[in-house]
């Protein structure tokens, strides 16, 4: 879906012969890594590296894929490829291609952890496979306010990689939108342990938490009307501010409880500035709201 498409586990691994070496290995290597496992039936090292090489390539999904060579049944295959420079003397010998050359290689047996780093960093030369730019739609898309085709992108992504810190926020930011608020929290709840601080994630948290008290923000007039009659109404204000958030105006929303902390850093344990670190927390640092907002919180509290 993304470029370098997920292919199911019996597609990553194949065997390839002299017919079969131009398709399998050099046309394929243009668009993702072939690893090429160059083996022999009688070659005791090569049962312990095969399965080693097929678990790290079907662990990659489908960023890599892995071409099997039986070197006896493909002795001319094998003599043409050691003319050309490969070292094919010994076996097992594994051989990387990408764009249509020989990248990187190794012979012999080696552990397991040099197997799975072997191919990580293969991984890597064909970049993300497209996600990036999937993100990216998707999050186009979102702010376009086409939330259906937002949420099968992220969902889509996280079917790739799901431990997407990037879609799985944009997966909860999205239910959000579409005002599916149990969703985005049984999402929220969901996230991998390995990924729930993200930056993406927590940005999601802290909307998720804006929009639940979006749910319940009282009359936006009604409010102002009580904070200008009484200055001094802390609930008013803070009131004020959450409907003002939820109204979509998120710079007034941070006046008022810049406002609430200047009269009363303290009020219902400090409450204001919570309220403001959650807001910052849900935009983009470099957001000019969230800048100014940061600032003139610090020159408050160092005053």
């Amino acid at each position: 879906m993304f470029g370098t498409e997920t292919k199911p586990a019996q597609q990553l691994v194949k065997d390839v012969t002299e017919a079969t070496f131009m398709t399998e290995v050099v046309d394929a290597s243009m668009s993702v890594p072939v690893i090429v496992d160059f083996w022999a039936p009688w070659c005791g090292p090569c049962k312990q590296l095969g399965p080693q090489l097929e678990a790290a390539v079907e662990a990659a999904k489908g960023k890599v894929v892995m071409a099997k060579i039986n070197v006896d049944e493909n002795q001319r295959l094998a003599q043409v490829l050691a003319q050309q420079g490969l070292p094919l003397q010994s076996i097992p010998t594994v051989v990387a291609f990408f764009e249509g050359r020989p990248v990187d290689m190794f012979q012999g047996a080696i552990p397991a952890s040099q197997v799975k780093a072997f191919v990580e960093k293969l991984a890597g030369l064909a970049g993300d496979g497209g996600l990036g730019e999937a993100l990216a739609a998707a999050e186009e898309m979102l702010a376009q306010g086409a939330v259906v085709d937002a949420l099968e992108t992220f969902a889509a992504i996280l079917g790739e990689e799901p431990e997407n810190a990037e879609a799985y926020g944009g997966l909860i930011r999205a239910h959000i939108a579409a005002g599916n608020l149990d969703q985005a929290g049984a999402f929220l709840a969901a996230v991998p342990a390995k990924i729930a601080a993200a930056a993406p994630v927590e940005a999601a948290r802290a909307q998720l938490a804006l929009a639940r008290q979006a749910a319940e923000a009282g009359p936006l007039d009604d409010l102002k009307a009580k904070v200008a009659a009484n200055p001094n109404d802390h609930q008013a204000r803070f009131d004020l501010a959450t409907a003002l958030h939820a109204a979509g105006h998120v710079e007034e929303a941070v006046e008022a409880l810049l406002e609430l902390f200047r009269r009363d850093r303290e009020w219902n344990e400090g409450a204001a500035k919570t309220q403001l670190f959650t807001i910052f927390d849900a935009l983009k640092p470099s957001d000019p709201i969230v800048v100014k907002g940061r600032r003139r919180l610090s020159s408050m509290i160092f005053a």
